[in-house]
């Protein structure tokens, strides 16, 4: 039995991961957390029957006794209930879990993915923030611990399944795909006013709000550069975004000799997360398939990067290093939070992550310690933009 920890239970990946967890018969959830939507992760309790859980807040920790008072786990025990980040930490690196699903979205996964390191876990992960902020830690950590990183994010496991067989020392280039969002196409004029309802509107995918709102302004592509960089050990100057609005091709690799081995399949995410909990085998799973005698073709266009900064910004930190990386991570995650609430315009968003950026000094090879300080830094700087 194969037994599994899941920081994020509630979101998209992870509600797709309890249901991949529950299709197995051989895998067993034993410890989840969740934010604040504690009515669903009540629910997921009830069917779980984990050992450990944790919750954002101690309030609803103490109302989540009450609620759940009549249920064990499944070993018969009663459920230990946490609160805060130790509890994200405790659930992230309980004992008895072999792998740890990182599907909490935002740079708060940074710490509880490091104590699952150091815990002996291996990580599916899904938190891209983790390694745009603090790659340099995490995959040294594991380097030193043996720890496995599995790649959940549809296009980072696309090109680690077109790895598989291959010699590393023989990649040319990387082609990381993007959908292009829901507003490709657009120019900036006409993205002036978009409302948040659009934005959320992806074309393809069911994801949260924040990552939703990466795409559309092609964020989230930029952070996935950054990702595939620590994960490949390649170089960011070797990776080419292309856009493929179907989302038939979820990435590729080309080779030295010229060959291009790509992964391609249905916009599912249950995929990536099964693969990435039976590696290295396959199996079976629910859900549609492709059908190649219906498509007319499949279709690649290159970003517009003029329009859509969100590439390029990245780029820009990621070829600074040190600290920036966090700097432009943490600045995108308020931004977007302003937008979801209606109180800045979809462009601003842009604008004031490279105010952030520009007014940051970089600290060259930041310990956990900077980073969250960093972190902490770019809130402050950026609360204090609203009162000038």
């Amino acid at each position: 039995m194969k037994k599994i920890s899941i920081i994020g239970s509630t979101g998209s990946i992870g509600t797709q991961s309890l249901e991949v967890i529950d299709n197995n018969n051989d895998m067993k959830c034993v410890a989840m957390s969740c934010g604040t939507n504690i009515d669903l992760f009540e629910k997921q309790v009830r069917q779980v029957r984990p050992e450990i859980v944790s919750v954002a807040k101690e309030s609803d920790a103490k109302d989540l006794k009450v609620r759940i008072a009549d249920v064990t786990s499944a070993c018969g025990k009663s459920i230990e209930i946490l609160s805060g980040m130790e509890g994200l930490k405790a659930v992230a690196a309980y004992p008895d879990s072999e792998i740890t699903v990182t599907a909490i979205v935002g740079m708060i996964g940074v710490e509880p993915t490091l104590a699952a390191i150091e815990a002996g876990n291996d990580i599916a992960l899904a938190n891209k923030e983790t390694l745009v902020t603090a790659g340099h830690l995490v995959m040294s950590r594991a380097k030193e611990k043996s720890i496995s990183i599995l790649p959940v994010d549809s296009e980072h496991s696309a090109i680690f399944q077109s790895l598989q067989g291959n010699q590393h020392n023989e990649i040319s280039r990387i082609l990381l795909t993007a959908s292009g969002g829901p507003f490709r196409g657009r120019t900036r004029e006409e993205l002036k006013e978009v409302t948040v309802e659009q934005a959320l509107k992806h074309p393809n995918w069911s994801m949260g709000p924040k990552i939703t709102i990466d795409s559309a302004t092609m964020m989230n592509k930029g952070l996935e550069v950054i990702e595939a960089h620590w994960l490949f050990d390649v170089p960011v100057d070797k990776i080419e975004v292309l856009v493929q609005p179907q989302s038939i091709i979820h990435s590729a690799v080309e080779y030295e000799d010229g060959a291009v081995i790509a992964q391609l399949g249905t916009p599912d995410m249950k995929l990536p997360i099964q693969y990435a909990l039976t590696y290295p085998d396959r199996r079976f799973l629910p859900g549609e398939r492709l059908d190649f005698g219906k498509m007319a073709g499949i279709y690649i266009e290159k970003p517009d990067r003029d329009t859509f900064k969100g590439l390029d910004i990245a780029g820009r930190a990621s070829k600074i290093g040190g600290s920036m990386p966090t700097v432009m991570n943490e600045a995108n995650e308020y931004a977007v939070a302003k937008f979801l609430k209606g109180e800045i315009r979809f462009l601003d968003i842009y604008d004031l992550i490279e105010k952030a950026m520009d007014a940051h000094k970089v600290i060259e090879h930041p310990s956990l310690e900077d980073i969250l300080a960093t972190r902490d830094w770019t809130d402050e700087y950026l609360r204090g933009q609203e009162t000038v």
